[in-house]
């Protein structure tokens, strides 16, 4: 009789760990259910994630989509330890400066701030008050704050993150490459080793250069739009050929934890939408706003 009973018990358990795991939700926006989707807004306090990567050469060692891959692999792992709703891949961003390698898919600038305007507007629709824009690419730095600020333009019932890319910390394995680490290279390929390590080619990583060409001398205050390929006509900055799993994890967890951080912060801003409402009110007529 005690056996049996014991027997009970134990496929008891088993049945209600396969419940829950069932009724678990994903964080993936395209994985959930209608119904889901619904108990996932309000488990996620109205909060989701924009991973925005792009489709480039990433030198010749790296999958086009590696920015895809890394953030939306950080912001997934992130969405593990404080739940967010993680939109689909994204890649509709500026990469202009890489046109003229293979792959390489540019948008014109209409259309990347319009697709990404409604997008958001969407995302709204759908429950999402907060939306934390994860920028997994180096050029999207300029056009992401600007499209934050371009909120401003008109009323909203959300308010748009920018969380920028990804964040080092102290400490860490030493790194074995000693130049300019911009694109595909130490970093970088460290990092794709741990979202995609079947996609890193290191083998072919040297077979290019990823030096600084130095092909245009302006004093540093003084922007061109042809800096980057004045400086790296292969789109390749860096060594990706001294790349470590150990320092891709390093890199990956100090991401990770600064989208977490980020997440929680916006859960807990009471403030923003108030006070973008009180802007809208006072912008229609700034003339009768008291100073």
């Amino acid at each position: 009789m005690k056996r049996a009973v014991i027997c009970f018990s134990l496929v008891s358990f088993v049945a209600a760990c396969a419940v829950h795991a069932q009724s678990k939700l994903s964080a993936k926006w395209e994985e959930l259910t209608a119904a889901d989707f619904r108990e996932a807004i309000q488990q996620s306090k109205s909060t989701c994630l924009l991973p925005f990567g792009i489709l480039e050469k990433h030198g010749p060692h790296l999958p086009l989509g590696t920015d895809l891959l890394n953030v939306r692999h950080a912001s997934l792992q992130a969405a593990q330890q404080e739940y967010a709703v993680v939109f689909p891949q994204y890649y509709f961003g500026q990469i202009f400066e890489a046109k003229h390698e293979p792959g390489t898919v540019a948008y014109s600038m209409d259309l990347q701030l319009k697709l990404l305007q409604e997008t958001t507007d969407e995302m709204a629709r759908n429950g999402c008050r907060k939306i934390v824009i994860v920028n997994g690419h180096g050029g999207n730095e300029h056009l992401l704050p600007f499209f934050a600020q371009a909120q401003l333009d008109r009323p909203h019932d959300y308010v748009v993150y920018v969380l920028d890319g990804e964040r080092s910390r102290p400490g860490g394995p030493p790194k074995k490459s000693t130049g300019i680490d911009y694109h595909a290279g130490e970093n970088e390929t460290s990092n794709t080793m741990v979202s995609r390590p079947d996609l890193v080619h290191v083998e072919r990583a040297a077979t290019e250069s990823g030096i600084d060409q130095k092909r245009v001398h302006l004093p540093e205050d003084v922007y061109t739009g042809i800096w980057w390929y004045a400086r790296f006509p292969n789109h390749y900055s860096g060594d990706g050929s001294v790349a470590t799993r150990e320092l891709g994890d390093w890199n990956m967890n100090s991401w990770i934890s600064a989208i977490v951080e980020g997440i929680r912060a916006a859960k807990a801003d009471d403030q923003s939408l108030k006070l973008q409402n009180e802007f809208y009110e006072k912008s229609k007529h700034p003339l009768d706003t008291k100073q």
